[in-house]
C-alpha cells in the first residue's frame, strides 16, 4: 500500500508547489489554507524549504535555503541577515539569543524560523534577487550538495567546482527528479582532509587515483548508502567504481535516477537510501547502473586517501585540520579564516556585522562548513591582523575554547514536532559549565560533542566524541527532558557510530556524568591521545562505570517542559488553531 504522503505528492509537487504556496500567501497565509488540507499542503510545501513548525506555533514556519557546498557569494549573506531581521521574528524573545536570528545547518547552509506565509513571496524576491534559493532545500527531494567549503581556495588533489555546479544546476534543478521516495544527500570532496563526510551521505564521491592504460588518473571513488537516524545508522559502503572528473556527474545522476525508479515509496521508515543499497547489494547496483543509467564503461576503484582524512576523524591535531576554525592558507597566498559559532546560530546584527567584515577584508564571499561554522576567505597577509582583532571574533573566535570549537546542536522542541528535548539553550549553557568546571589538557585535541533532540539525529550525536540525544525519563515522579550520553564516534577512514554508556539521564545530571568521563580521559590517556583514541582503547564497558550523573549548580533550562516550548505567546497573537498533528519539521 503506498503510504499517503506518496498520493500526497502525486497530486502535487516540486516547482508546481510554488504557485499554491503564493497562490496562499496571497489570500490570507496560513488561514488560507483548508484546516482538512493542512499535512498535505504542508508535506508539499518543504520542497520550497517551507517547512511548518511545531505544534503551538501555528501559522509560523521556518524557511530552509540551499547553496551548494556551502558558498555565498558577495552580497549573500547579508541579504538573508537582513532578511532574518525583518521577518525572522517570532512572539517572545529566546531567552539566549533574542529574536530575529539565523541558523547555520550541518548541510552548509541556513534556516529561517518565525517566517509567516504572507511574507515568503517578499522574502523569495529579496533572496533570489541575490541568487539565494530555498528551492529543493526540504522534503523527498535531493537536498543541498554538501563538498568542500574551500573548494577552489585550498588545496585539492582533484577539483569539484564545476561538478558541484553541475550537480546543484543541472541534477537538484530537474523538477522530473524533484519527487524522490526520501530525502536525498549528495556530497564531493577533492581534498584529502574528508569535510564532505562522504560516509553519512546516499552518494558520496571521494577524491581517488587508478592507473588506467598506462597513464595514473586523477578520480573519484563512490560511496552509496550512508545516513544517520532512527538508531540505524549506516557507513556509505564502497561501490567498487572509479570515475574520471568528466563521467562524475553522470554516475551521480545515475545513481539518484535508479533510487528514484526502484526506491521503496511505502514504509518511510526502511525507505532511504541505505536501507535501498542494504536490500540491493553493490553488485546489483552497480551492474544496474552499468546496463540502464552510463554509457561507458565503469572501472573498478581506484586507490583512496582515508588514511589521510583528519576532519572530525578523532585523531590528533598534529595529524591535519579536524574542523575549518582558525587561519589557514589559501593556494592563491591568501587567507581563510574560520570562526565558532557554538551550536550555529547567530543574530541578524551580527550576521550582517560579518558580511560587512568579509566585504572589509576579503572578497566579500563567505563559506559555510558541516560544522555550523562560517569562513571569511581571500584575505590578504596585510589585512589579517586588523581582520583578528575585530570585536565581532571576540564573539565568533578563530581559537575558540575545546567546548565551543567541538560543539553542534539541533533544532530541539524550540520548532521541532519530533524533538523530545531542547537543545540550543540547554546546549549553550553546559558549554558555559564545562568550560568552567574541566580541565583537559592542551594536547588532547578538539572534543567533539554533538546534540540531537532526538533519533532522527539532525544534530549528528551519533558521530560525535561524545553524542547526546534527547529522551524523556521519570525523576522525583515527574516526567523531565533526559539524555542518552554516548562515546567513540567519528568521521574518518573507519567512521565509526556511538556506543552508549548512559541512558534517559535527566538533564540536570547529565554535565556531572559528562564531566566525569572527561576527567577520567585527561587522568588515563595517554601524552598525545585523542579522546575517541582513548575510549577505543579503554573499551565502553569501564566508561560505563565511569559515568556518573549527578546534580550539580548546573541550572537545567526546561526540564520539565514536556515539549512546551520556553516562549509563551504574547497577548493578541494569531491562536493556535491547526492541525492536531503537524508534519515533522524534518522529515
Amino acid at each position: 500500500m503506498v503510504h499517503k504522503k506518496e498520493e500526497y505528492k502525486a497530486d502535487c509537487y516540486g516547482d508546481e508547489v510554488r504557485e499554491h504556496i503564493v497562490e496562499f500567501a496571497e489570500n490570507g497565509g496560513f488561514e488560507a489554507i483548508p484546516e482538512d488540507e493542512r499535512d498535505e499542503w504542508f508535506t508539499r510545501f518543504k520542497f520550497w524549504g517551507v517547512f511548518h513548525q511545531r505544534s503551538g506555533q501555528e501559522s509560523y514556519f521556518m524557511m530552509r535555503l540551499t547553496n551548494a557546498s556551502g558558498i555565498l557569494l558577495p552580497g549573500q549573506l547579508r541579504a538573508i541577515a537582513e532578511v532574518a531581521r525583518e521577518y525572522a521574528t517570532g512572539p517572545a524573545e529566546n531567552p539566549e539569543f533574542g529574536n530575529g536570528w539565523i541558523d547555520l545547518t550541518t548541510r552548509q547552509s541556513i534556516q529561517l524560523h518565525w517566517i509567516e506565509l504572507e511574507d515568503v513571496p517578499e522574502i523569495w524576491e529579496k533572496l533570489e534577487e541575490v541568487g539565494v534559493s530555498s528551492r529543493s532545500a526540504g522534503g523527498d527531494t535531493m537536498r543541498n550538495i554538501s563538498g568542500c567549503p574551500l573548494h577552489g581556495k585550498a588545496e585539492e588533489y582533484v577539483e569539484t567546482g564545476d561538478l558541484l555546479k553541475r550537480f546543484q544546476t543541472e541534477l537538484r534543478g530537474d523538477d522530473a527528479l524533484a519527487n524522490m521516495p526520501r530525502k536525498f544527500n549528495i556530497s564531493a570532496t577533492g581534498c584529502k582532509v574528508g569535510c564532505a563526510q562522504d560516509s553519512i551521505n546516499d552518494v558520496g564521491f571521494e577524491p581517488a587515483r587508478k592507473e588506467i592504460d598506462g597513464e595514473e588518473v586523477r578520480g573519484f571513488n563512490v560511496r552509496v548508502g550512508g545516513g544517520l537516524g532512527g538508531r540505524q545508522p549506516r557507513s556509505a559502503t564502497p561501490l567498487d567504481v572509479f570515475v574520471r572528473p568528466e563521467n562524475a556527474y553522470e554516475v551521480g545522476r545515475g545513481f539518484v535516477e535508479l533510487y528514484h525508479d526502484h526506491g521503496g515509496r511505502q514504509n518511510r521508515s526502511k525507505n532511504r537510501s541505505r536501507f535501498f543499497a542494504d536490500d540491493w547489494g553493490m553488485e546489483k547496483i552497480r551492474e544496474t547502473l552499468q546496463a540502464g543509467y552510463v554509457d561507458f564503461d565503469l572501472h573498478t576503484a581506484g586507490e583512496d586517501f582515508r588514511e589521510e582524512y583528519t576532519y572530525n576523524a578523532g585523531r590528533s591535531p598534529e595529524d591535519g585540520p579536524h574542523d575549518h576554525v582558525g587561519v589557514g592558507d589559501q593556494r592563491d597566498g591568501r587567507n581563510y579564516v574560520g570562526l565558532s559559532v557554538p551550536v550555529g546560530r547567530m543574530p541578524a546584527g551580527d550576521a550582517i556585522a560579518l558580511a560587512d567584515l568579509a566585504d572589509s577584508y576579503g572578497s566579500g564571499e563567505v563559506r559555510l562548513t558541516r560544522r555550523q561554522n562560517p569562513i571569511i576567505v581571500d584575505v590578504s597577509d596585510d589585512d589579517l591582523d586588523a581582520l583578528l582583532a575585530e570585536p565581532l571574533l571576540s564573539t565568533y573566535s578563530p581559537t575558540p575554547s575545546i567546548f565551543d570549537r567541538g560543539a553542534m546542536a539541533c533544532t530541539g522542541t524550540e520548532f521541532c514536532s519530533l524533538a523530545l528535548t531542547e537543545t540550543k539553550v540547554r546546549m549553550s549553557r553546559m558549554l558555559r559549565w564545562l568550560e568552567a568546571n574541566v580541565d583537559l589538557p592542551d594536547d588532547a585535541g578538539g572534543i567533539k560533542m554533538h546534540y540531537s533532540g532526538c533519533t532522527a539525529d539532525c544534530g549528528q550525536a551519533l558521530t560525535a566524541d561524545i553524542g547526546l540525544q534527547g529522551m524523556r525519563a521519570r525523576k522525583d515522579g515527574e516526567m523531565v527532558e533526559a539524555f542518552d550520553i554516548g562515546v567513540g564516534g567519528g568521521i574518518g577512514a573507519e567512521p565509526s557510530f556511538v556506543e552508549w554508556v548512559a541512558q534517559r539521564v535527566p538533564a540536570d545530571e547529565a554535565p556531572a556524568a559528562i564531566k566525569s568521563i572527561l576527567e577520567a580521559f585527561a587522568a588515563h590517556r595517554t601524552e598525545g591521545q585523542s579522546f575517541r583514541e582513548w575510549v577505543e582503547e579503554t573499551g565502553t564497558e569501564p566508561i560505563v562505570e565511569l559515568c556518573e550523573p549527578a546534580e550539580t549548580d548546573f541550572e537545567a533550562p526546561y526540564m520539565h517542559d514536556g515539549k512546551q516550548a520556553w516562549y509563551p505567546y504574547a497577548d493578541g497573537e494569531k491562536p493556535a488553531a491547526a492541525s492536531p498533528n503537524p508534519a515533522p519539521s524534518d522529515d
